[in-house]
């Protein structure tokens, strides 16, 4: 039987070939895996991404060899998306290979500070940033080791409680351990991912332990008074319950730091709470808030929080060794500074209202 010699056709054949049927040409680099590029030529025969790759005349012959494989790629990404958004991407990729491997921590609370800070962070990163535009001042106020953050609460739903956990992380690098009510963690979706975020349990046992290890816990002391309070009533602090969380500050000696929210109160208007359903339901208020008024015109854009500008202001910490840790047992003086606390947030809140140019802006 005959046989045939067969001919092999080099890179260089074809692309001539293309090139003389008048075929728009292709980009001249190789891939990692030693495959011809497919993007085409934008200018000395290479594409965009391979185009710093082209060499000059007199380095032709001496070309170094390419990178390969997950650095060739990260290469590429860089001048497609930019170096911001390739950090989100390798931030990304390395979360997936820690979770799949198991390497990661959840402390005895169920906080997953790994989760937290990779999709937690960035997923709320927008609103703090762009929608409610949260600034603040005062955070040099926060301190290095352990203390207590206490907030005014509003807005119907706790979002102010998320973005300054957001906003205390994105200025110090530190996770506020947030003070929960019971009802939340007997949630069944929002427990766990609370308790997973690093929430807690608002009883004195877990604050004390946490402030023990050195942690900055947040505490808003009004609670569900404060959250579902109606619109007249906004920005007047409602009662700081028994002074738990004084007493708390006071066993471990830690500073208090007075903070004030303004602009979450409007987000969502709560013009009535209906609360034979709420009773009904065990819920703590049922709201009627301003958006559901433009539901018929606006649809499911009613649902959302309006896009008012934010400010968080951390006051000068009030110091607890004053008092010494005794003072804990002692009815009186968490009273006088309970009191004391409250009436500082209010100072602040009125202060901030008054120098603010517009609710949106």
């Amino acid at each position: 039987m005959a046989t045939t010699d067969a001919r092999v056709i080099s890179m260089d054949e074809q692309r001539a070939a293309r090139a003389a049927s008048g075929a728009r040409p292709r980009c001249e680099a190789t891939t990692a895996d030693g495959r011809p590029c497919r993007n085409y030529a934008v200018s000395d025969g290479f594409c965009r991404i391979h185009a710093d790759d082209a060499p000059g005349p007199e380095e032709a012959a001496t070309r170094p060899e390419r990178p390969r494989g997950s650095v060739e790629l990260f290469e590429g990404l860089r001048d497609v998306l930019g170096d911001e958004w390739l950090d989100h991407v390798k931030e990304v990729v390395s979360f997936a290979r820690r979770r799949l491997t198991g390497d990661y921590e959840v402390d005895e609370f169920g906080f997953d500070a790994d989760f937290t800070t990779h999709v937690m962070m960035p997923l709320l990163r927008p609103l703090h940033r762009y929608y409610w535009r949260v600034s603040n001042s005062g955070t040099g106020n926060l301190p290095a080791g352990g203390g207590l953050v206490v907030a005014n609460h509003a807005g119907t739903l706790p979002a102010d409680a998320v973005m300054t956990r957001l906003d205390i992380f994105e200025a110090t690098g530190r996770h506020a351990r947030e003070l929960g009510a019971d009802l939340v963690f007997r949630s069944p979706f929002i427990g766990h991912l609370g308790r997973k975020t690093g929430a807690t349990l608002a009883a004195g046992d877990d604050a004390d332990r946490l402030l023990a290890a050195g942690e900055l816990v947040a505490v808003w002391p009004e609670g569900f008074k404060g959250v579902g309070k109606q619109w007249r009533d906004r920005y007047k602090l409602q009662r700081f319950g028994r002074g738990g969380f004084v007493a708390t500050a006071l066993r471990a000696q830690v500073p208090i730091i007075p903070t004030a929210i303004v602009g979450s109160e409007e987000i969502y208007p709560l013009v009535y709470d209906v609360r034979v359903l709420a009773r009904l339901l065990g819920f703590p208020y049922f709201p009627i808030v301003a958006q559901m008024f433009a539901a018929p015109v606006l649809g499911p854009l009613s649902l959302l929080p309006l896009p008012t500008k934010w400010h968080i202001e951390y006051g000068e910490p009030i110091d607890t060794t004053d008092y010494g840790p005794d003072a804990a047992d002692d009815p009186m003086a968490v009273f006088d500074l309970t009191d004391r606390v409250r009436d500082t947030i209010q100072q602040m809140l009125y202060r901030n209202l008054m120098g603010r140019r517009s609710v949106f802006f």
